[in-house]
């Protein structure tokens, strides 16, 4: 176990829940909330659309490599990575020894909580469908990466994050 570092860091994929849970669970425990995603917005002064755009894919995820790395080094508080981010093999290698939580959704709430709309650039075409594809490539990673998984199916934000608020804490004792 990494002695240092976040409480936890969410991983799961798009409209799982990562961002408002985080913040919540953040709340619930005192402490900081990061999320990757828009910390690379705030450092490259656009969205993560553009830099998908304008650079394309593989310059995003060097830019997400570097911010995960750095957040799981200097960040003490809940971090939430972007729905990829688990599938770089040297973030996966920063992970290990951390308290990482995998957030579970089905298509259906996913569908709801994030619209499938143009700033999402991998779910930009036949999102539905991507998304499916999406989480039959990530979910091994997800659950091998984690030492829980929390469906978020149905269930809104406050809920969740009770219940991870309850993981992190028996994690700490």
């Amino acid at each position: 176990m990494v002695s240092q570092g976040p409480v936890v860091v969410l991983c799961g994929p798009p409209g799982c829940g990562k961002t408002s849970t985080g913040a919540a669970v953040a709340e619930l425990l005192g402490v900081d909330f990061l999320d990757t995603d828009a910390a690379i917005e705030a450092a490259q002064g656009r969205s993560i659309s553009d830099i998908f755009l304008d650079d394309g894919e593989p310059r995003f995820r060097e830019l997400e490599r570097a911010e995960v790395a750095r957040a799981l080094s200097a960040e003490t508080g809940v971090v939430a990575l972007g729905g990829g981010a688990v599938m770089d093999p040297q973030t996966q290698a920063a992970l290990a020894g951390h308290r990482v939580l995998f957030l579970d959704v089905g298509i259906a709430d996913a569908a709801k909580r994030v619209g499938f709309d143009r700033s999402r650039p991998l779910l930009a075409v036949n999102p539905r469908a991507r998304w499916v594809e999406l989480m039959a490539q990530r979910r091994s990673t997800y659950e091998r990466l984690a030492r829980a998984r929390v469906d978020t199916s149905g269930r809104e934000a406050p809920d969740v994050a009770a219940e991870v608020a309850e993981l992190v804490r028996g994690w700490q004792q």
